[in-house]
């Protein structure tokens, strides 16, 4: 990470609207790095999947070794999927953060989600006390890092748009730079967020056909995430591909992208 790319990251959310797409290894990132993209973020479903895991099970070591090679393999600014800071307790979160952001990511986000299915989301209390204690660990560590708090409400079962206004706003009280409600879907929803954390930026996650870039950018949302859908999208190929080879057709071979012009010859 250099200084340049943290402040360019700050620079993206003081105004207007920038799409960061997921990608899910390096050669994903330097392909949309070269597409034009301004930053980057990480997808911690989409790395797991290369590592033959399903979302939610990597370990902060295989996060962390993932951030470090994304974030040297390109020049923009990439923010990291941290999950739920890979611990409970504030304090870990902390320590957690303190080696993030020493991989050279510009930004990360924490979740509130609590893995247990009858209580699926951390107490609000807690919830705020670890996005002050990762707003403790970025200044200590004098990077400047962009903080993004999340609210999972949506994604874990608690479709709550009040609860998930109470918690973000808490959240942009204890320090988040960027607010987030992962699975929003509705654009009345996506308006009440953007109004309730003003003036502090809303990032959109982008999973579905709902909504378009220059309709989101209208209704105020300052940053567009794909999380792991981008993945995924490569994922249908390949296994629609694996199939048809399966059934004896090779007929998807044709008109294939040139990655190589893509990339550039590395040994050049």
């Amino acid at each position: 990470m250099t200084d340049d790319a943290v402040r360019e990251f700050h620079r993206l959310h003081a105004a207007g609207c920038f799409v960061m797409p997921n990608p899910w290894d390096v050669g994903s990132a330097r392909a949309l790095e070269r597409m034009g993209f301004r930053a980057l973020a990480t997808t911690s479903a989409g790395l797991a999947w290369t590592l033959g895991k399903p979302d939610g099970t990597l370990t902060l070591e295989e996060a962390l070794a993932h951030l470090a090679a994304i974030a040297a393999a390109v020049r923009v600014p990439v923010n990291a999927d941290l999950e739920g800071g890979y611990a409970v307790d504030p304090e870990q979160v902390a320590a957690h953060v303190t080696r993030a952001v020493g991989t050279g990511i510009a930004g990360l986000s924490i979740e509130d989600a609590s893995h247990d299915p009858d209580h699926p989301l951390l107490d609000l209390d807690l919830s705020v006390a670890r996005i002050a204690a990762a707003r403790r660990a970025i200044d200590e560590s004098g990077t400047g890092v962009l903080l993004t708090g999340r609210a999972e409400g949506f994604v874990v079962g608690r479709p709550d748009i009040d609860e998930t206004v109470r918690r973000l706003q808490a959240y942009a009280e204890a320090g988040a730079d960027c607010l987030y409600a992962p699975r929003i879907s509705s654009l009345d929803h996506v308006s009440t967020l953007v109004a309730a954390v003003a003036p502090k930026p809303l990032n959109l996650l982008v999973n579905a056909p709902f909504t378009t870039v220059q309709e989101a950018a209208g209704l105020g949302v300052r940053r567009i995430s794909v999380g792991g859908t981008l993945a995924r999208t490569a994922w249908r190929s390949f296994l629609r591909t694996a199939q048809q080879i399966a059934d004896g057709d090779f007929t998807s071979f044709a008109d294939l992208p040139d990655v190589d012009g893509l990339l550039g010859d590395p040994r050049g």
